[in-house]
């Protein structure tokens, strides 16, 4: 299960060491991160890392086929959980040490920058191979952190990005050797501790208020 961690100014939000998978008790453990994160006083960031072969491979999709009855209230817990981390205001830093797919690409997306290991490990929304539509707010929320053309190319495609095409294609900021991806996360998260604050939440609530109002809708979130 995800775990929280202090490292004087910068939290550290550890999502496990398994597949990390959207299972619900997992979203609730990292809104409950967030909830601290965000209610704590002064200067402060996030890193979300991880440990093992991947930083999330995405929705629990064993766990939603057991639960077909439950599946527009597990999709309105995913939106949320990807608006309450973009709208987060603190600055936030995805370090990928292991493969990033599917939700968990776009939860990686949520953050306001993403390093990435170079040499191994991958990038993909894999929605195209596995037969799932993106949602409207999945949709909205790659949109606007992608290019248009890289959105259209990983979105279609499917394509797996390593480190390295992945910095060249924006995806990620960074593309570092294993050893220094949460360190190097952990320094650009402390460079910009003094950004927290309600001035940062509302900059960001108005950068994305279209994708924010997408994700938040509970009434018809599957379009």
């Amino acid at each position: 299960m995800p775990t929280l961690d202090r490292h004087e100014n910068v939290f550290v939000l550890d999502l496990g060491d398994g597949e990390n998978r959207f299972h619900p008790d997992w979203i609730t453990a990292v809104g409950a991160a967030f909830d601290e994160v965000e209610k704590a006083e002064g200067p402060r960031a996030l890193v979300t890392a991880a440990t093992g072969k991947f930083w999330s491979n995405g929705l629990d999709l064993e766990w939603l086929f057991a639960h077909a009855d439950a599946y527009h209230d597990y999709v309105v817990s995913v939106h949320e959980l990807f608006a309450r981390l973009l709208s987060l205001p603190v600055v936030t830093v995805a370090a990928l040490q292991g493969h990033t797919f599917a939700a968990g690409a776009m939860l990686s997306l949520a953050h306001d920058f993403r390093v990435m290991r170079a040499d191994r490990g991958y990038w993909c929304l894999p929605e195209a191979d596995i037969d799932i539509p993106f949602t409207p707010g999945m949709s909205a929320l790659i949109r606007a952190r992608l290019t248009p053309q890289t959105a259209h190319e990983a979105m279609t495609t499917a394509r797996r990005y390593g480190g390295v095409d992945a910095a060249a294609a924006s995806i990620v900021d960074r593309a570092v050797p294993e050893t220094e991806v949460r360190p190097t996360a952990l320094s650009l998260a402390e460079s910009l501790t003094g950004k927290a604050g309600d001035t940062l939440g509302t900059i960001k609530s108005r950068l994305y208020t279209e994708v924010l109002t997408t994700l938040r809708d509970r009434t018809n979130p599957l379009g």
